[in-house]
């Protein structure tokens, strides 16, 4: 099994980080996690507009 790679190319829309990985198939994966405490959202996107557009529709329940 090959070793996993870091999360790169990292962008912040609020508080929600966008960060690009590579999933265990091998194909890049785009995620959108936000950074707030108490908020546990996050989900995995297959292009980076996807998540940005989640990113910027996040409408945090823990604010």
């Amino acid at each position: 099994m090959p070793a996993r790679d870091n999360f790169h190319s990292l962008m912040r829309i609020g508080p929600v980080q966008i960060g690009t990985h590579r999933d265990r198939h091998g194909h890049t994966k785009h995620a959108a996690v936000c950074t707030t405490d108490h908020c546990s959202w996050s989900a995995d996107y297959s292009s980076q507009t996807a998540a940005q557009l989640a990113a910027r529709t996040h409408r945090c329940p823990a604010r």
